[in-house]
């Protein structure tokens, strides 16, 4: 038997003592508890690439803005459920400075995190009309979107976008929207797990078709402006992250400052609603709330049982955060490129040693270098690869958890892999390429 970087026999019994039947189709967190069990058994450091977690520090402009919040009181005092007043404002300037889209600060709701958005939002949707049921998933996507739909006991499908780029995309949804029985579609942009981002012709397919078929777009945005392939952080001047909203009025986005601005831990994030659909009136909504206004019925019929309202002081921290990006204080693309540079060197040293790139391009331009990137090894599958891995030291997720048809791919996340690691790496992907290659 081949001797590995980490104690085989150690992680063999952690494995066996975690009631993991397969590393390979664990979910996040049940790796990262294996992986933190190994480590402390062990005394060896991972490469650690299995959770999406920012690995910069929290932006300075919201942590002192949230400071003086804290100290002037904002913790005994209940926010109101729709947002704070300032927040809002900054919101509806930051979509329009960097989506170039203009959204009343109405509809522009702070959110406990993205997370509590998108809960928000398919049960809301859910809702919307009886003779619809189902929410339609374009993956690979994040997996907990479809456990929110499991907990809401909500129907979903959902197709592999892989085989459907460019024009192709056209066909496929209109299968699915023309049986009527979709209420709305989701998708992440750029894409967790594969990091693929939509062009503008697919984004303006995706948008015609809402339009056809009245469809409501959901448009995770976890990763505003993180395609470093073009500069997105100039406010107010072109080119402008890319959406949806530039081709249909019946959208939500959902934006993230976990990522983007480093600011994960105050799970504190943004649903901006279109003013169309915000204002919109749906007959089946009297069943479930007070009113037939969807925009009331999110704010006050679904936020408010689900949380009363997001933190006071974080509402003041994201503030801070996005009133200097709107003001041309805070360059945010430039502080998160770290993740593309190191993103670029650590998939060079994975072809280096016979691993190949699941997905590689849109349509025909290569995908960007970013926050993650999808390997596989020939002749395994995804969850015998991860299976594997974890011997050597090395954690990721499989991409059978997140709706991919791709069964032989690994997700990798390169923000908590430090630079200082990328020998390490190499030395343990050059021993996993010795033991299996032949």
């Amino acid at each position: 038997m081949n001797t590995t970087p980490i104690n085989s026999t150690i992680v063999s019994q952690k494995i066996k003592e975690s009631g993991i039947k397969e590393v390979g189709k664990a979910s996040i967190r049940e790796i990262k508890r294996l992986v933190d069990q190994i480590e402390k058994a062990t005394g060896e450091k991972f490469i650690r690439m299995e959770m999406g977690i920012p690995g910069l520090p929290p932006n300075t402009f919201g942590v002192e803005t949230q400071i003086e919040a804290l100290e002037n009181g904002v913790a005994a005092i209940y926010p109101d459920i729709q947002g704070i007043a300032p927040l809002k404002t900054e919101i509806s300037t930051f979509v329009k400075n960097f989506l170039n889209v203009d959204v009343n600060p109405e509809g522009c709701l702070p959110t406990v995190g993205s997370m509590q958005g998108s809960f928000a939002s398919f049960l809301a949707l859910s809702r919307i009309y009886k003779e619809r049921n189902t929410t339609l998933f374009i993956d690979p996507g994040f997996p907990v979107h479809k456990m929110q739909h499991k907990v809401l006991n909500l129907n979903y499908e959902t197709f592999d976008v892989y085989n459907y780029r460019g024009e192709a995309l056209r066909e496929k949804l209109e299968s699915y929207f023309s049986k009527g029985h979709i209420h709305s579609v989701i998708y992440s942009n750029p894409n967790n797990p594969s990091w693929i981002c939509f062009t503008e012709n697919e984004l303006k397919i995706i948008g015609d078709l809402a339009n056809k078929y009245d469809v409501v777009v959901m448009e995770d945005l976890a990763y505003f402006a993180m395609d470093f392939r073009k500069d997105y952080s100039q406010p107010g001047k072109a080119p402008f992250q890319p959406s949806v909203a530039q081709y249909t009025d019946n959208y939500i986005l959902f934006i993230s400052s976990s990522k983007a601005f480093s600011y994960a831990g105050e799970r504190i994030g943004m649903m901006v609603i279109s003013d169309g659909l915000f204002q919109r009136k749906f007959e089946n909504l009297l069943n479930f709330y007070v009113t037939d206004g969807f925009g009331y019925s999110m704010v006050f019929g679904t936020i408010y049982p689900l949380s009363s309202g997001t933190s006071h002081s974080a509402q003041y921290g994201l503030y801070g955060i996005l009133k200097a990006a709107n003001e041309g204080k805070f360059n945010f693309v430039e502080e998160v490129k770290i993740y593309g540079r190191k993103a670029k060197v650590m998939k060079q040293l994975f072809t280096d040693n016979g691993f190949e790139i699941v997905y590689d391009k849109d349509e025909n331009e290569p995908i960007a270098d970013g926050f993650y990137f999808t390997f596989s090894y020939p002749g395994m599958s995804g969850v015998e690869l991860l299976n594997e891995l974890v011997y050597y030291g090395i954690s990721a997720i499989s991409l059978a958890i997140t709706g991919s048809e791709r069964i032989e791919g690994i997700r990798a996340c390169t923000s908590l892999v430090k630079e200082s690691q990328f020998g390490d790496l190499e030395y343990r992907l050059k021993a996993f390429h010795q033991h299996h290659n032949g």
